[in-house]
């Protein structure tokens, strides 16, 4: 495959975003597609318009940066050279929807450059060494200067073969995307339930019956200052479940490139496995080893509660993995934590921390209503633990596509596979 080298601004323009949060008078209402809508998408689709900030912006800022099909826009400044230079896809044109402070949108030639490449190729490593070396600052906030945007150089097959390489890509990030909704559905789903079942009370009497609607007898609770349904009790988080601190996985490093494991910190819980990870020995004990499905609930600096589905990892201090106790389901475990987060993240506001931190005196602490019988429980658990097992695995296939779409990359743009390739001719579409 013959590839030709160009530098980015022969074959595309750019604009600096200067379009900040504010609403100003006499400007015009827009949606606002900010830096963390770029950083965290590999695409920006019309189903995200609803979840974008409203600002306002002048004629001018509408007309230099409205969001278009087929350009491409980049985080510009950040506090780590590393999280400059990430690029998103434009994938719809948006009414009324401009790119926010602190990126830069691109707008190919379509003779010569394809959006859908552009955007593999800024994802390459080679490009992202290349935004890393060239940011500018130091110390609390880098920045791409307009020369280091203008002057990449971008190494391009045809247009056809740019096109070709550039739909690969969007199949398996349209099959991502399409995974994430359905599981932001089935987590709706789940939680209705719970909310229904344990916070409204009205879980299937003897009867079938909605318990409280139907006249289920509520009794006060002094500890939680509000009626429970007859029989139940309170408790605490530790009552249903084990609280495991990881471990510092700096002291167990890998002797060797096999027996290891990736470790999972914050950032992990938040962005997966990456390039970036740390390793840490595979023999550790097992009550630290994390597999999918495991509950995940981070108590220092970010207080996140989430089902983990990135593949088998170590667990860093820091983050608690949590098991059952007394036969307490998983499901209900989890949304009983997610319920709670709310009240330690104001125990943390209150002690005025610059960062959240839950002790176990505060899991102690905690005050939660139980169910009086197992047979409640059982039941939630037979209805959400198929919802569970489709939510993990969904995200299981979306981490495989990751790691497949991360493996294809260098490939292709550098000409060692051709998108004729048998084996690069997997049905993804869904068309």
């Amino acid at each position: 495959m013959e590839l030709k080298k160009y530098k980015l601004s022969e074959v595309a323009t750019f604009e600096i975003s200067n379009v900040d949060k504010k609403t100003k008078a006499g400007e015009l209402s827009v949606h606002l597609c900010n830096f963390t809508d770029v950083y965290y998408n590999w695409a920006v689709t019309e189903a995200m318009e609803d979840s974008f900030m409203v600002a306002t912006a002048s004629d001018n800022q509408i007309k230099k940066l409205s969001l278009c099909k087929g350009q491409v826009a980049i985080t510009k400044d950040s506090e780590t050279r590393h999280d400059i230079g990430i690029p998103t896809y434009i994938a719809n044109d948006f009414d009324n929807t401009v790119l926010g402070y602190h990126c830069a949108l691109i707008t190919p030639n379509p003779e010569m450059l394809d959006g859908r490449y552009l955007n593999a190729y800024l994802n390459s490593s080679l490009a992202k060494e290349y935004f890393a070396n060239n940011a500018s600052g130091s110390g609390m906030r880098y920045s791409l200067p307009v020369d280091a945007i203008k002057n990449i150089l971008l190494y391009l097959p045809s247009i056809e073969v740019q096109r070709e390489i550039g739909k690969i890509f969007s199949d398996i990030d349209r099959k991502i995307a399409l995974n994430r909704e359905i599981n932001r559905n089935l987590e709706a789903m789940a939680r209705q339930l719970y909310d229904y079942w344990f916070v409204q009370f009205d879980f299937p009497d003897e009867n079938g019956k909605p318990y409280k609607s139907s006249g289920g007898k509520m009794v006060w609770n002094d500890k939680l200052r509000r009626e429970i349904p007859e029989g139940w009790i309170t408790g605490s988080l530790p009552d249903i479940a084990a609280f495991t601190n990881g471990i510092a996985c700096q002291k167990f490093r890998p002797e060797n490139n096999i027996d290891k494991l990736p470790v999972i910190k914050i950032r992990e819980m938040r962005d997966g496995i990456t390039e970036e990870c740390e390793w840490v020995k595979s023999d550790i004990p097992d009550s630290v080893r994390v597999q999918n499905g495991d509950i995940l609930f981070s108590w220092s600096a970010s207080l996140e509660v989430m089902i983990w589905c990135n593949g088998e990892g170590g667990l860093n201090q820091h983050i608690f993995k949590v098991t059952s106790k007394n036969d307490y389901p998983q499901s209900y475990i989890f949304f009983q934590i997610l319920d709670y987060i709310g009240v330690f993240k104001s125990i943390a506001e209150a002690r005025k921390t610059t960062m959240g931190h839950i002790t176990q005196d505060h899991l102690n602490q905690s005050a939660i209503v139980l169910p009086d019988s197992s047979c409640v429980l059982t039941q939630f658990e037979k209805r959400v633990a198929p919802i569970f097992q489709q939510y993990v695995a969904n995200n299981v296939e979306i981490s495989l596509l990751k790691k497949k779409r991360d493996e294809l990359l260098p490939l292709l743009m550098n000409g060692q596979v051709s998108v004729m390739q048998p084996e690069l001719n997997c049905d993804l579409s869904l068309d």
